[in-house]
Formats: structure tokens, sequence, C-alpha cells
């Protein structure tokens, strides 16, 4: 099992310096991938993506990339636009205020004035970035494989919890059928007490066993054993992605605790079908971050 939360950071030497890749991902129902390079190589976001989608599945990918050191070459001032700017700069200044300096600052606000110089080595460049690229994904995949061992654990402990609150309801069940007996009795011996109606006692069981169907949860406790098996398998030896296959079990866990609910109408079953969509709310809250 694994986490789709990660970070992982990849370096490449490149020129007298480095290329830094750093990869985030959190949780999402798709693989979304989204770099950010420097202006300067903005062209070789769709390779890194590729490389980013080829390591990666499912989650939102944030790439960003920085060099560190002498990487690509410096952009350069153009002397002569420079000295043509400040040429006119000047001639305008004997124009209007012939007494006015014109200091060189001004050459920095003017566009255009670096030049950048693209005469590098792509093909080092483009070797630099994927290296980079698959030394993050290969530490984001590490750590994911780190935080789905904590996932795990702690979806073996909330499912050990589940069972012991079906066997709960398991060992209370035949005692409410008894109970609802003696409830019954008391209630018609009550209302027939001031009559000379007498109590059929063959009617009274075939009410009672009318009950103990409409209130029968055997089914949804079975599905209920199997989804928690199934999750137990797939949170203990899965290497694949489950995280889809976990939510859709949860959710019909989900739907077996509501019906066990709405047919046990009791005080003495209450408690437990309580802790049951507890447990499995909080199940619900981990596996969103499940691979």
């Amino acid at each position: 099992m694994r986490s789709m939360t990660g970070y992982g950071s990849g370096r490449a030497a490149l020129g007298e310096g480095h290329v830094v890749l750093d990869v985030r991902t959190v949780n999402h129902r798709f693989l979304d991938v989204r770099v950010r390079l420097p202006s300067r190589i903005q062209s070789r976001a769709p390779a890194v993506e590729r490389v980013i989608r080829a390591r990666l599945e499912r989650g939102r990918v944030d790439v960003s990339v920085r060099f560190e050191g002498q990487t690509l070459p410096q952009p350069m001032l153009d002397i002569v636009r420079a000295r043509s700017v400040y040429a006119e700069l000047a001639a305008l200044r004997d124009e209007l205020n012939p007494d006015e300096p014109v200091p060189l600052t001004l050459l920095s606000s003017v566009p255009d004035l670096f030049v950048i110089n693209r005469d590098f080595d792509e093909r080092a460049l483009d070797a630099s970035l994927e290296l980079a690229a698959v030394g993050a994904c290969d530490a984001v995949v590490a750590m994911r494989d780190k935080e789905g061992e904590a996932l795990a654990a702690e979806f073996a402990a909330r499912l050990q919890d589940l069972a012991d609150t079906l066997s709960a309801v398991k060992t209370a069940l035949p005692e409410l059928v008894d109970s609802r007996r003696a409830r019954l009795r008391d209630r018609l011996d009550a209302l027939l007490a001031d009559t000379k109606v007498a109590l059929d006692p063959a009617r009274l069981e075939q009410e009672i066993a009318i009950l103990a169907e409409r209130s029968d949860v055997t089914e949804e406790l079975v599905r209920l054993d199997s989804h928690r098996s199934q999750m137990l398998e797939l949170t203990e030896n899965s290497d694949t992605a489950v995280g889809k296959r976990i939510d859709f079990l949860l959710q019909e866990m989900s739907r077996e605790a509501n019906t066990i609910g709405s047919k046990v109408q009791d005080g003495t079953i209450t408690p437990h079908v309580i802790a049951l969509k507890a447990c499995i709310e909080q199940m619900r809250e981990q596996a969103q971050n499940v691979l």
C-alpha cells in the first residue's frame, strides 16, 4: 500500500552547476501533473511531464526546477542598444533641462536590454532534467511507501476494532429476540389486564417471529465480515494501487452499517451501530490518501 502524499528532490550536474528538480504530491482522484520551469527552459515542460507520468500514478503532482551554480550561459548586456538608449536620454535631457543628470540606473527599466544567450547544449540540459526528475520520483515513491506502511497499520487497527464490534453485535442479537418477546408479552398483559380476553400464545410467537424476520441482519453482518476481510487483504498484501477499491469497500460497509441501524432499533444494539459507523468513517478519511 502506498500513500499519495510524498516529496522528493533530484539533482543532476549541468555545466559548472546543478539542476535541482522538486516534486510534491498530494491526494487527487486522477494524475494531475503541473510543471513550473524557469522561462528560459519552459519549452522542456512536456518532456519533464512525460518522465513524471511514467513513474507516478494518481495524485496532484507539482514540479519545480531551479539552477544552482553556473549551469546555462548568463544573459549579456546589449552594449550597442544600451549606448543608443543612453544617448537618446541624454539628448532629451539637453533639450528639456541641460542641468539635469542622467543616471545609469534609468537603463535598468529599459526592456530587452539584456540578451539571453541561447547557445547551449540542449541535449545535456534534457539529460540533466530527466536524471533529476527520475531521482525526484524515486524519492517520492520511497516516501509514499513509508507513508503507506503507516496507513496500513492504521487500517489494521481500525479493522480489528470493526471485527470486535461485529462480534459484540452478533452476541447481542439472540438476547434481543428474548428481550422483545418479554416486552411484547408485558405490554399485551397490561393491555388485557382489565379485559376477559385471553392471550393466545401461538399468536404471540407468530408476531415475535415477524418482528425477528424484519430485524434480521444476518446478511448485512456476513457482507460486513466479507468486506472487512477483503480490505485487510488489500492493506496487507497488495503492491498495486488499491485506493479506489478500498474506497468502494468502505462505501459498501457504510451502507451495511446504516441498514443494520435502521433494522435493529434497540438500545442495546445502537451503541454498537454507532461504533461501527464511527470506525468506518475514520477509515474513509484515511482512504482519501491511499494510492
